[in-house]
């Protein structure tokens, strides 16, 4: 019978070199646990207070540009949950999207994510807030990094940010006119994305500056049959872009992980030579983690896949348990692993199935 009810006890406190050694295919005594979000049911269960969810208190970037944000959890809250699961690091959103504001009947600026952007004149009635983003984003290293020093904590601190191409075309422009003006007006395509790179290059360094322990750019570039832009297209217009927002980082040796939802085999090697240490989440409906060990696991820390899906939201605990055990029998030799979910920990996974992979992550993986 698996325990659904309560945490087991865990080996070795959470400690951010275990994460950062795990990046780079180091030993590490157990395989480090690390979910981008937990939403705010969860949080409150485990808790036993509300705190919102790990990204948020009071609002959920993770949601999309075009729902309110909330600052930040407060970290003495996210230092209690990760002490309580064994997590290595906390993560803060150091800017999602791209910051596009525009002026409202008074004069203020405000938001600017309608979908409305569909030509050159529409998109230069907006306004990037380039400063105002940074301002935050400093803002909250130091809070997280301050509450780590306070409790003499060896927990990390890591930022999320950089969607170039998906604060466009989910929020700014929309999806199927976003396709189509790749093709119709690459020039501003080009503008867009290129006016993001730079904000999000001015983040990179912001992070790194502020002494950052790892990065996480993020941006949704794939179906789960393939990329959104053809592989050709898309190695012109956004490889060397999200390369420059890597490279602060990766100058400096500070790791970087990045995500991606769906199938992005052409892009793998164009990460790596980016630098790229971890690659998330490996999308279950596009990818097959074993073949992913396979090609890559001597290259890239790999992490993600337990599906919230089945066994998470609809399998039971046992399922749930049977489910990590095949993940780290394969991803687990030869270090390189970090166990999460497939996306993110959602209110709609029970949560005894929630404790069930825990447990499971805590029990199997074990060096």
């Amino acid at each position: 019978m698996i325990n659904s009810k309560t945490l087991d006890s865990y080996h070795g406190e959470p400690d951010k070199q275990r994460l950062l050694d795990a990046f780079k295919r180091k030993p590490v005594d157990r395989v480090p646990n690390f979910e981008v979000l937990y939403e705010d049911h969860h949080v409150e269960k485990f808790l036993g207070r509300f705190a919102g969810n790990t990204l948020a208190y009071g609002g959920d970037p993770a949601k999309g540009a075009d729902v309110e944000q909330g600052r930040p959890m407060y970290p003495n809250d996210y230092l209690d949950l990760c002490e309580m699961i064994g997590q290595d690091a906390i993560l803060f959103d150091a800017g999602l999207w791209t910051p596009y504001r525009r002026k409202d009947k008074d004069g203020n600026l405000v938001p600017a994510y309608a979908r409305d952007v569909k030509n050159r004149k529409d998109y230069e009635e907006l306004f990037l807030d380039s400063e105002g983003q940074l301002v935050d984003t400093k803002k909250y290293l130091a809070e997280y990094g301050e509450a780590v020093v306070k409790r003499n904590s060896k927990i990390g601190v890591g930022g999320i940010y950089g969607c170039i191409s998906q604060t466009l075309y989910e929020f700014v422009v929309g999806m199927n006119d976003f396709m189509m003006m790749v093709y119709e007006d690459r020039e501003l395509v080009e503008q867009m994305l290129e006016e993001s790179t730079v904000h999000f290059v001015k983040t990179t360094q912001a992070l790194v500056d502020g002494g950052v322990d790892f990065i996480w750019p993020a941006d949704d570039v794939a179906f789960k049959t393939g990329l959104f832009i053809p592989p050709k297209l898309l190695k012109e217009i956004w490889v060397p872009r999200m390369a420059r927002i890597f490279e602060p980082a990766v100058n400096a040796g500070i790791p970087v992980m990045f995500h991606s939802d769906g199938r992005i085999d052409d892009i793998v090697e164009d990460l790596i030579e980016m630098g790229l240490d971890c690659l998330n989440p490996m999308d279950p409906y596009g990818i097959d983690y074993v073949d992913y060990k396979a090609r890559y696991g001597d290259r890239l820390c790999l992490s993600g896949n337990v599906d919230i899906e089945f066994p998470l939201s609809k399998g039971t605990p046992e399922d749930v348990d049977a489910d990590v055990k095949k993940h780290m029998e394969i991803l687990k030799p030869g270090n390189g692993y970090v166990a999460t979910v497939s996306h993110s920990v959602v209110n709609y996974i029970p949560h005894g199935n929630l404790i069930a992979y825990l447990n499971a992550i805590h029990k199997y993986g074990r060096y």
